[in-house]
């Protein structure tokens, strides 16, 4: 039986230029959205590794059966909070692309920081009512602490650029080290510490078992009163009513938020449960901080320089814990 490297959603023509040239001389590569529905089992059959971008949404548990052979699944995406790991076989290694939409998201992150630092979507709204207020002040970063939850490839980034401003940097991540410049590193038992003395909290942790529901009630009052939290991570990070209500009573404390509770990415609609919108100390942004024309090429250049060295027995970036998933 052959095998071969499937890509299981409707890639780009520059994802699918970046995969040939790194893996066309390694194995067949299948498309699965551009062969015949008749022939969607056998490609499935002969799969040794699958290239995912959202996993459920393009495998179906009726398709789990013909993925026998399947030894890898390699995702586009950086998140995997998503993968259905319940249901697939222990032996089956499931791999982030983590890091491929590092740089991107942490302009974002940075973007969302100084717009809230400097009120400029306040200020702005203050003119459009007829108020010049040149009175109220705004606040520089230099010197403040961002404390960095989650330290990969979307976290570094974001304290390097940070870094530039003359900020400290505090990091939490799940050894207590790295080899990036801090201030301060440990893990999530020192959480407290760390939102306690930052100014600015950045989440860029992946959705766990033990992540989801990290920051609510408890953690939100550790933080400084005029405190900036930036979400790029996952929505449920955040418990959303506790969130929505500190913002309400505390409205010298303010929020970015680019991934919500409910979006499409988890296959719905996007819905707020509370109106985040409406509230002066929120900036919002539609999951779109990794979104520049360049990154899927690189982050489709990322996976499949990981599949390529599987192929060839090397070591590769990503392996998920599953048990961290199920």
């Amino acid at each position: 039986m052959n095998k071969s490297i499937v890509v299981t959603y409707r890639a780009s023509e520059v994802e699918q230029a970046r995969f040939e040239a790194i893996l066309g001389g390694e194995a067949p590569l299948i498309y699965l959205a551009e062969i015949p529905a008749s022939h969607r089992n056998q490609a499935l059959e002969e799969a040794f590794v699958l290239l995912a971008w959202n996993f459920p949404q393009e495998i179906g548990q009726e398709d789990y059966p013909s993925l026998k052979q399947v030894a890898l699944i390699q995702l586009v995406t950086a998140g995997v909070d998503h993968v259905p790991f319940a249901h697939l076989p222990a032996k089956m290694i499931v791999a982030s692309n983590a890091g491929a939409y590092a740089a991107p998201m942490a302009e974002h992150v940075v973007a969302m920081t100084l717009a809230l630092a400097k009120r400029l979507l306040a200020e702005q709204k203050k003119m459009q009512n007829g108020l010049f207020d040149d009175e109220t002040h705004n606040r520089s970063l230099k010197g403040l602490t961002a404390g960095i939850l989650g330290f990969g490839g979307a976290g570094r980034a974001t304290a390097r650029l940070m870094r530039a401003f003359g900020m400290h940097i505090y990091a939490i991540n799940s050894s207590g080290k790295s080899p990036e410049t801090v201030d301060f590193i440990g893990t999530v038992r020192e959480l407290e510490y760390v939102l306690r003395e930052s100014d600015v909290v950045v989440l860029t942790l992946p959705l766990s078992r033990a992540t989801k529901g990290l920051i609510g009630q408890k953690e939100l009052s550790w933080m400084k009163p005029d405190a900036v939290l930036i979400n790029v991570a996952r929505g449920a990070l955040v418990d959303e009513e506790a969130l929505y209500q500190h913002l309400k009573e505390h409205p010298s404390f303010s929020a970015g938020i680019d991934t919500w509770w409910e979006e499409p990415l988890r296959g719905g609609p996007f819905r707020m449960k509370y109106p985040f919108l409406d509230l002066s100390n929120v900036l919002g942004s539609p999951h779109n901080s990794a979104l520049v024309p360049e990154v899927i090429g690189t982050a489709a250049e990322q996976a499949a320089a990981n599949v390529k060295r599987f192929l060839d027995g090397e070591q590769i970036t990503g392996v998920v814990p599953r048990e961290a998933y199920l």
